[in-house]
Order: C-alpha cells, then structure tokens, then sequence
C-alpha cells in the first residue's frame, strides 16, 4: 500500500529551487498577499500529475488527509487531485445509481469539506471543486437521509458561500462551472447574485467567469437577462469577465450600461 509519507518523500526529493522562487511569485505569497506564507517545493503541474497517476490507485482515502495538511502546496494539490481521480472513478456511467460507488462519492466529499481551507488558493480551488462538489450536485446522493436531495445539497453550497474563508466561497462559485457545462444554470444564477458584491478581485473573476460559462453552455439570453437586472451593481472585473465572448459592439454595450 502507498502511504502519504512515501508520497511526500518522492515530492520532496524533486524540489527545485528555481521554480520555487518563480511559482512564489506567480502565486502572491507575499506579506498581504492573498497567498501569504505558503510554501512551495517548486514542482509544475504536469509533475504533480503524474504523481497522482502513479498513486491514485494505491493510497487509501485514509491517507489523504495527511498529505492535505501538508505546508507544501505541491503535495496539497496532490491530495486534491487523488480525490478527484478517485471521484471520477466512481461516477463513470454505469456508476451513478451503485450504492457503493454513491457511498464512495459521498465519503470523498465529506473528506474534501472538511479540509477545504487547505485548498487556499484558486489552483488548489479551481481545479477539483467543479470535479466534486460540481459533479456530486448532478449526481444521486445519500448524505440527505429521507429528506429533500436539493435542498440538501443547497444548503451544502450555501454554508461554503457563507463562511467567511475566500477559498470556500470561491468553491461555492467555481463548482458551477460542471452544473453549467451539464445544462443547470440554476447553480450559477444562484451564486452569482450571492457573491455579485464581493470585494475580491478574485471572486469578482470567479462570478463572471461562471456567468459566462453559463451563458456559453446554456443560454446566452440567460446571462443577458442576468446583466439586464444587475448590470449597475456589478463589479467591473465581474463584467469584464462575463462579456468576454459577446461580439465587440454587445461588449460596448454592456460596458457602457
């Protein structure tokens, strides 16, 4: 069995220097900044990936946590992606109404919850939270008992875009992106009006990000209706980013407005 500790070992002995100091930068590690203080063995993503693919198999959920609470950021994202290999694994098709494939799903989001702080950063965030939290939205589910799945699930979301933790909302937002892209715009309306006054330049990306995935994969007269009603409140970056893909003179419009 591959244990948490030999992953880390193997992590560790790829450190590069260089890329560290680079990958610090690029990711606002500096006193204030939203990255602050953590830390980087200086490893790129195709790296990290292949890891994952070497390991994902092997490892037990029971180890994950060890490597998620790891102060390199590289064997985090490592962690995260171990649990979206094994989510998507129990989601193929033929998967979805197995009750032990929706209890393994179930265990592997309830593990990601409960360490979401440590996905603080819009990588760590960016690139599991619509693999999981937006694929299980789309999917069957036993963690609501006898009462309603929706509800059950909403108020899921809802408490990530409540707390108080930029990564948990940026979650709440950033896991439409799977809703959208399977025909639910729902998700996305419902969180972009929640997070449509964020102060962070971050979650103002997020929010038009997702609305214009929205608008792209479901309706494009959605997402107008959408900037028709809030389009005088909206953050700029949110705009921006919402109106990317419109032609240039619907882009003047709305910027205009």
């Amino acid at each position: 069995m591959i244990t948490a500790k030999d992953i880390i070992r193997h992590m560790e002995a790829m450190q590069n220097e260089q890329q560290r100091e680079v990958l610090m930068g690029f990711f606002k590690t500096g006193p204030g900044e939203y990255g602050e203080g953590d830390e980087f063995l200086g490893l790129k993503v195709p790296q990290t990936r292949e890891v994952v693919k070497e390991v994902w198999k092997g490892i037990t959920l029971d180890e994950v946590p060890e490597l998620l609470q790891s102060p390199w950021h590289e064997v985090r994202f490592c962690g995260l992606l171990i649990l979206v290999a094994k989510f998507e694994a129990a989601a193929k098709k033929k998967l979805e109404q197995d009750a032990k494939a929706i209890s393994t799903r179930d265990e592997i989001l309830t593990l990601y919850l409960a360490h979401a702080e440590r996905a603080n950063n819009w990588d760590l965030v960016d690139l599991t939270a619509p693999k999981i939290l937006g694929r299980w939205l789309m999917l069957p589910t036993l963690l609501a008992g006898d009462g309603d799945v929706t509800a059950y699930k909403r108020s899921v979301i809802d408490h990530l875009a409540q707390s108080t933790n930029l990564w948990r909302q940026r979650m709440s937002m950033v896991c439409t992106w799977e809703t959208s892209h399977q025909g639910d715009p729902s998700w996305c309306l419902r969180y972009a009006e929640l997070h449509l006054r964020h102060p962070h330049d971050l979650m103002q990306k997020a929010v038009g990000w997702m609305l214009r995935e929205m608008g792209k994969q479901v309706s494009m007269e959605l997402l107008r209706d959408f900037l028709r009603q809030h389009v005088a409140e909206m953050p700029r970056t949110t705009l921006r980013y919402a109106i990317e893909k419109m032609d240039e003179a619907e882009r003047r419009f709305w910027l205009k407005a």
